[in-house]
């Protein structure tokens, strides 16, 4: 049976059943139930990792990109890097609706400075909406160690918000695990995580970590903001 939104009780099972499996066991599991499901991937450490499992799996799988326009120049050369790896045939790129002109027009000048929810609302979040209306399911590389409001992801969860079933491959795995396959499987990825970057989104709203500080704290540093929108926040 092909798993959609409205088999909620499944999809509890399935988080259920799946909760101790290895994450190319999810990612097996999700292409068999989800046939029309698509990764979201963002080009972080967890993306990569992400990537690298897919493509082995399923070289055809269906791969997307939000590209912001204000993405850092690491992030563009890492996205070149993975397709001259991995092929990657279905790899979509998704772009905002308004260009950085057209926005500045409307809303003012660095928008992400005076308002950064309108922003990511605007260069990520309604691109989202858009892309995944194409799909059944979609892939995220999200950790519950990453921040209070990912604790509670499921390896499989209905993602309300976007109408699909939300599946969670790295939930349980921690930063060294992630780092652990990335350096035993050679998967490339941004050079910005060794200069203190644990999270890197757009060019504007990302500064280093110093130790100590949490993981996310260089996202939309001055602002009491984690999260763009994409992911739920409790």
């Amino acid at each position: 049976m092909t798993l959609t939104i409205d088999h909620t009780d499944l999809i509890a099972e399935l988080a259920n059943e799946f909760e101790s499996a290895e994450p190319q066991k999810i990612i097996e599991e999700a292409l068999r139930r989800i046939p029309n499901i698509t990764f979201a991937c963002s080009f972080g450490a967890e993306d990569m990792v992400l990537l690298d499992m897919l493509m082995k799996i399923n070289p055809e799988a269906n791969v997307f990109y939000l590209d912001t326009n204000v993405l850092f120049e690491e992030t563009y050369d890492l996205r070149d890097r993975a397709v001259e790896k991995y092929g990657i045939p279905n790899l979509r790129q998704v772009l905002p609706t308004l260009t950085l002109k057209e926005q500045a027009e409307k809303y003012g000048d660095a928008l992400w400075a005076s308002d950064p929810n309108k922003c990511c609302d605007i260069r990520k979040v309604q691109p989202l909406t858009q892309v995944l209306k194409d799909y059944d399911g979609w892939i995220t590389g999200i950790r519950r160690e990453q921040a209070p409001t990912r604790a509670n992801a499921k390896t499989f969860e209905v993602d309300a918000k976007f109408g699909l079933v939300k599946v969670n491959p790295l939930v349980r795995w921690t930063e060294g695990q992630v780092w652990r396959y990335i350096k035993m499987n050679d998967v490339p990825y941004n050079p910005l995580h060794d200069q203190n970057y644990p999270s890197i989104g757009c060019l504007h709203c990302t500064r280093p970590v110093n130790p100590g500080e949490d993981p996310r704290s260089g996202r939309w540093a001055g602002f009491n903001k984690t999260e763009c929108g994409l992911h739920p926040t409790a």
